[in-house]
């Protein structure tokens, strides 16, 4: 049997009996939390009264002073009340504030009909984001029943950040968390590297993958004498958006950037692939659990086993999903049908895993380690 040989502390948690609270059953003998989602935008206070939170989801994932820590990116927009207007929330970093622009969506030189974004006719490509992210934390001592912290943790500060911060992950090394986040403005979409010792103080280390580049998860040990990190190239013309493999020796600069593994035709993972939470170490290798999406846009989780002295080395790749949206929330929300993972608590031979819903809100499941083990094991790489 396989086990997690350098998992997160906690006690484990009891939760359902293989059923979500509206009776579908999972695969994989998952067990889907009785409470899902487990923190909505109904259960975040806006920034600011004239905001709404339209989305707490796509949470980072840790463990500290006994807490289960979810850093959730949230996303904001003001209110309207003309339905010809949207207002465009930004981060004005020359003026150091948060400015809002008004767009009459009678304008013909827009694409308004993407409620993530106004895209220009002439050039398709998005132009301003309808939404502001930033990263704020939820605690939790049972890692069930979640409290929000009244302010933000991390709030855009720079022009990288401009159009806001998304999709953390967390990386423990030592007494260090680092975190890396998607960093998004006109100047395009890269990765931000972070670090805190105690989730209320946070010191940015700066950008260390440019535009086009996020999903980026740092391995939680040094490997051979180099970090090893797993990151997605977006492209425009040639290649596809699949993940890749790159080292460092000191986690702000990295280089030897190897393809690791590509999408797949007529698959669950058969448009793009990323990786979703840190990997974890097993006695059979570096498990990680990754995000891929089809032709509809459905997003689902897999799996992948790395070798543990070389993580450019693929051991075993799921062949079907290990969770994939079917509940009422998985499949209906902001942007439907998602599960979407940045992070998991390892614990004995199961795993904690917690995801994003439909663009959404939160939800926890529980996976067991070796039925994982053995879907990778009967599959193809």
């Amino acid at each position: 049997m396989s086990k997690v040989s350098n998992g997160y502390g906690g006690e484990k948690q009891q939760l359902n009996d293989g059923r979500d609270s509206r009776g579908e059953t999972a695969k994989l003998g998952t067990d889907r939390f009785v409470n899902n989602p487990i923190l909505t935008p109904a259960d975040v206070k806006p920034f600011r009264e004239d905001f709404e939170v339209i989305g707490t989801f796509n949470a980072g994932v840790a463990m500290y002073d006994g807490e289960t820590i979810l850093l959730s990116r949230v996303a904001e927009r003001p209110k309207v009340t003309d339905a010809t207007i949207v207002r465009i929330p930004f981060y004005d970093h020359e003026a150091a504030r948060l400015a809002i622009h008004n767009f009459d969506t009678r304008q013909s030189e827009f694409d308004f009909s993407d409620p993530r974004g106004i895209s220009s006719k002439s050039g398709k490509h998005t132009a301003y984001l309808t939404s502001l992210s930033y990263l704020r934390i939820a605690r939790s001592r049972d890692g069930i029943h979640f409290t929000v912290d009244e302010k933000a943790f991390m709030f855009p500060e720079n022009e990288y950040e401009a159009f806001g911060l998304e999709d953390p992950r967390i990386t423990q090394i030592g007494d260090e968390y680092y975190i890396t986040y998607t960093s998004v403005s006109s100047l395009g979409v890269g990765v931000g590297l972070a670090m805190t010792t105690d989730f209320k103080r946070v010191q940015r280390l700066g950008l260390i993958f440019p535009p086009e580049n996020k999903d980026v998860v740092i391995f939680p040990e040094v490997i051979e004498g180099k970090y090893y990190a797993l990151h997605r190239p977006s492209v425009s013309g040639l290649g596809n958006p699949e993940i890749w493999v790159a080292s460092s020796t000191d986690l702000v600069h990295w280089g030897g950037h190897r393809h690791l593994m590509g999408i797949r035709p007529d698959s669950w993972d058969s448009v793009r692939l990323g990786a979703g939470a840190v990997p974890i170490k097993t006695e059979d290798g570096w498990l990680e659990i990754y995000h891929g999406s089809d032709e509809e846009g459905r997003y689902t989780l897999g799996a992948v086993l790395l070798d543990l002295k070389d993580p450019t080395k693929i051991i075993a790749r799921s062949d079907r999903p290990i969770l994939e949206p079917e509940a009422d929330y998985e499949v209906n929300g902001f942007y439907k049908n998602v599960v979407f993972s940045c992070g998991l608590i390892a614990e004995g031979d199961r795993l904690r895993i917690y995801y994003g819903v439909a663009d959404t809100a939160m939800a926890g499941v529980e996976l067991d380690l070796q039925d994982v083990m053995d879907s990778l094991n009967l599959q193809r790489v």
